[in-house]
């Protein structure tokens, strides 16, 4: 294997540009020599890797759009645009929703760990509703309150196929994939994940829309729930959504949207609700999947 493909496999967390630089300024080294990254690496060969001391951490309040559902002095309740990054990551050090965040409300805590305000996240693709606490008070109790359950929440996907049951749960493990870093995968040893579904659309191209419940939070849960039944969410093509033309709809992002969210209010315990209806990308290819399906 290549030396650039050999790291890009090994190290997961880093974009093969990156990697490739490493190589470049002379900073990987294989049995003690730097080579050119199209060097064959063969078995027993030591690979050295030198990372250079990374660069002050800082946020710098940038103006990032999203919608505010609701806001007091205790938290936000935001939705969050399709291809936004949550946080500050290796190869996406500005434009967060972060930086957003920070540039909304001022100060936040969790801002010296690059998480101001967020106590859970969404993946990149993946639009919706999100809480953030404006108070470190707000922050441990919401924090909390996920780890004890007592926030739930409700998405809404379009699968590339649907399943052949009305309804179910699925409860498998989840871990990291034991080759690509960047993914998840069911695993024995994994940690317990927990998701309900239930079919509320069938389309005549084998798609569905579904509504689905996270019992638990594990990383990229429903994407990988759903894969593993063979049912990935449309469009995410990490794992096996991707869809061709002969489905007759154009899809740009997974088709996976946070619609709604329930919890107590971290101070007054009172119990708030927040929907947030699909957003127009995901509802003009539900719109055409019915159109296709009923020949209009």
């Amino acid at each position: 294997m290549r030396l650039d493909l050999f790291l890009v496999h090994h190290l997961a967390d880093y974009s093969r540009s990156a990697l490739l630089k490493l190589i470049q300024e002379d900073l990987v080294l294989v049995n003690g020599q730097s080579l050119k990254a199209g060097y064959r690496v063969r078995e027993g060969d030591e690979t050295e890797v030198i990372f250079p001391p990374p660069a002050p951490a800082s946020l710098i309040p940038q103006h990032i759009d999203f919608t505010v559902l609701y806001e007091d002095g205790e938290l936000l309740v935001i939705g969050k645009p399709p291809g936004l990054v949550v946080h500050p990551a290796a190869g996406h050090r500005s434009g967060t929703l972060a930086h957003g965040l920070l540039y909304h409300c001022g100060s936040l805590p969790g801002t010296e760990e690059l998480r101001p305000g967020i106590v859970h996240r969404l993946d990149k693709d993946t639009s919706g509703i999100m809480l953030v606490a404006k108070t470190g008070k707000a922050m441990r109790r919401l924090t909390r309150d996920f780890h004890d359950r007592n926030i739930h929440k409700a998405y809404h996907a379009i699968l590339l196929r649907c399943p052949p049951d009305e309804a179910g749960r699925i409860v498998q493990p989840i871990g990291r994939h034991p080759v690509n870093r960047k993914k998840m995968a069911v695993r024995a040893d994994g940690r317990h994940a927990a998701t309900r579904w239930l079919v509320l659309e069938r389309f005549s191209n084998g798609m569905c829309l579904v509504e689905l419940e996270l019992e638990t939070g594990r990383t990229h849960q429903i994407r990988v729930h759903m894969a593993s039944l063979g049912c990935p969410v449309a469009g995410d093509e990490v794992y096996g959504g991707q869809v061709r033309p002969a489905h007759g709809v154009a899809v740009r992002r997974q088709l996976l949207h946070a619609s709604a969210i329930t919890f107590p209010h971290p101070s007054s315990r009172r119990q708030m609700s927040f929907s947030l209806p699909l957003l127009q990308d995901m509802q003009e290819v539900l719109d055409q999947l019915r159109k296709n399906s009923t020949g209009g």
